[in-house]
């Protein structure tokens, strides 16, 4: 009766996956009624700023590395080829220009990365994440990428118990026929993996895509949403919504830390 142990494998990473995924979604708040999502705007008004497109698409680095090129782009920031940014104008334009300031630190200069950490974690970045989440737009503390786990896990789950049937049906003893062992094999073994299927289906239709930082309302909002023009529209919003990949600059993007060719 080796396929009973067998079975109750499978049976177990399937209800242990599932649960999981269902306890993650219905905490950080992605099951929800979609007739929510369609009044849901942004926080500040029916658009979304660059740096509310920053959070949402890429959470807190993306929204420092929006700033950072900004900053550089409007000459008040320098960002040198070598990854050391220095400050060339002290007063910033707004809130996130100012925390960056702060980060790079008294003596106007520092490496490129630890601005980016000390930024990230600023009270500036977690308000304005706050906002978001307030507005259903965010899941909070980037809890889809605990989300994206989850489904990983129920993947992993459903092809265990297809290796777990086919284990069993390849026991020694076994009869291939109707009146053997077998149709009931594949009915025992076909019910986890009914489970983690229609569990993979329904994600998919609810919270699909697993976005770490957007819940849906933000993840639709974020793709109707006009980001508002500004003297370097095009760069800008394309560092929002895609990162710093987006840079052509090659020196820019050596600052940056970017190596492989934008795509």
């Amino acid at each position: 009766m080796l396929w009973v142990l067998l079975l109750l494998i499978a049976w177990g990473a399937a209800a242990i996956s599932c649960i999981r995924l269902c306890v993650v979604a219905a905490r950080t708040g992605l099951l929800h009624d979609a007739s929510a999502d369609s009044v849901r705007t942004a926080p500040d008004g029916p658009e979304l700023t660059l740096y509310e497109t920053a959070f949402l698409a890429g959470g807190p680095h993306r929204v420092v590395d929006l700033a950072l090129v900004t900053m550089h782009l409007r000459q008040r920031l320098l960002l040198a080829r070598t990854g050391w940014a220095t400050v060339v104008d002290p007063e910033g334009r707004d809130e996130m220009e100012r925390t960056v300031i702060r980060a790079i630190g008294p003596q106007g200069q520092s490496p490129i990365p630890p601005v980016r950490t000390t930024a990230a974690a600023a009270e500036t970045v977690r308000a304005l994440a706050d906002r978001l989440v307030a507005a259903g737009l965010a899941v909070p503390g980037g809890a889809g990428t605990d989300v994206a786990a989850a489904v990983r896990a129920v993947r992993g789950a459903a092809l265990l118990v297809v290796a777990m049937g086919a284990v069993a049906l390849l026991i020694p003893g076994q009869e291939h026929s109707a009146d053997g062992p077998v149709v009931p094999l594949l009915i025992w073994f076909g019910l986890p993996l009914a489970l983690t299927l229609g569990c993979l289906v329904i994600a998919r239709m609810e919270i699909h895509p697993y976005s770490s930082w957007a819940s849906p309302a933000g993840q639709r909002l974020l793709a109707a949403n006009e980001i508002p023009a500004s003297k370097d529209h095009g760069l800008l919003a394309a560092i929002a919504v895609r990162g710093v990949r987006a840079v052509s600059d090659p020196a820019l993007r050596a600052a940056l830390g970017v190596h492989r060719p934008s795509t």
